[in-house]
């Protein structure tokens, strides 16, 4: 199962990028990745946005393969899950609001969740270009060695690299 969903990870992977994606920590124990972007929305528009995730959210990288049933409770404690007639899913348990500016999740996305790794996921939105809304996603996950974390960080830097384009696209 762990392979199939990394199959599926890295398939979703080879989508569009944003210019500004990157693995700054790459350690058996530890990664962390950075990935900035900008979206066409005045703050209060991109944060609107940010909360319906379910909207942006890339849904072959849900497991019921709908990001429709992907939902996040802004608020200390929320959750991040997702539910539908197969099964649910607590992606992660939000542990900062600071609206308009600052989301932070707790979250092993993914595969992650099975090898006991811990991760923090923060999303920062910041005035942009005239008009527009930088988006900055940074991605810190931990866990012991035999994790090998840097066997498939590149694979999480697309992953995520995608969720943020999805972010900024606007339809």
């Amino acid at each position: 199962m762990l392979r199939r969903l990394f199959a599926v990870m890295a398939v979703g992977a080879s989508m569009a990028a944003p210019a500004l994606a990157e693995v700054k920590v790459k350690a058996p124990d530890a990664i962390v990745i950075q990935i900035k972007g900008e979206v066409a929305l005045d703050r209060d528009a991109a944060w609107a946005r940010l909360l319906e995730i379910g909207l942006w959210w890339n849904g072959g990288h849900t497991y019921s393969g709908d990001a429709a049933n992907v939902k996040l409770d802004a608020m200390a404690g929320g959750c991040w899950c997702e539910l539908w007639a197969g099964g649910e899913v607590e992606h992660g348990r939000v542990v900062m609001v600071m609206p308009m500016s600052v989301l932070r999740v707790s979250t092993a996305l993914g595969p992650l969740q099975g090898l006991g790794v811990s991760g923090a996921l923060t999303l920062t939105l910041s005035d942009g270009a005239a008009g527009k809304t930088a988006i900055t996603l940074d991605y810190k996950v931990s866990g012991a060695s035999a994790s090998g974390l840097d066997k498939i960080a590149a694979v999480i830097d697309q992953v995520l690299s995608e969720q943020v384009v999805g972010f900024t696209k606007l339809d």
